[in-house]
């Protein structure tokens, strides 16, 4: 059994009456780092939107771990798979503010030495806790996107051009970070344009104008 099976999934638009997809099926297995790449519009970050709960299909099924991800809890099913965004949404006035944010929803206690922790595998010091998120570079609010993200791990992370506009540092710097998640044991399903990610992947579906090429 996959650790995940999208199976005939149909995304319909329609108040456009078009398909953004068209019957896509794949699995991820367990410890699996795949791509989808393909030309843009071509509905890979529906893919990964669908994949991560946030919106359904208009037909087919997402199995996790063989269960129908749309009668799981929401909030529980997106502790297991994460999803970071192409554009980092950060919320509050601090750093502090986001990286306190996955203990709050798990009704813990804030972890500083764990924060921080996770402040230097990005290599930020342990002062930006207090700095305001409006400071930031757009870097800097990708890389604590991602940890906010993996402050409590998730059994999968979906990537969605997470390294899009980066320049050369934060870019190497977030490789480094999600190469560490994978040795981890975290599934990971990237989306990306990037030519050099492209040519390090190992397993890779095109998606082109809503299908998977075969």
């Amino acid at each position: 059994m996959a650790y995940m099976d999208i199976s005939q999934v149909t995304y319909r638009v329609a108040d456009q009456g078009t398909n953004i997809l068209t019957e896509v099926s794949f699995s991820v297995e367990k410890n699996d780092f795949l791509t989808l790449a393909g030309p843009s519009g071509g509905g890979k970050s529906t893919i990964l939107k669908i994949m991560a709960g946030l919106i359904s299909p208009t037909s087919g099924t997402t199995l996790f771990q063989g269960a129908d991800i749309s009668t799981m809890d929401p909030a529980l099913y997106r502790r297991r798979v994460s999803y970071c965004f192409q554009q980092p949404v950060l919320f509050g006035e601090t750093v502090k503010d986001n990286l306190s944010f996955p203990f709050e929803i798990r009704k813990e206690k804030f972890d500083p030495v764990r924060a921080e922790s996770f402040l230097s595998r990005v290599d930020l010091p342990a002062s930006y806790m207090d700095k305001k998120i409006s400071q930031l570079s757009g870097g800097e609010k990708q890389r604590m996107a991602l940890i906010r993200n993996l402050l409590f791990p998730p059994q999968v992370l979906l990537l969605d051009e997470v390294t899009t506009g980066l320049d050369e540092a934060s870019k190497g710097i977030v490789h480094q970070l999600i190469d560490s998640v994978k040795k981890d044991g975290v599934t990971i399903v990237q989306v990306t344009h990037d030519a050099q990610e492209l040519e390090e992947a190992g397993r890779i579906i095109h998606i082109v104008e809503g299908r998977v090429e075969e």
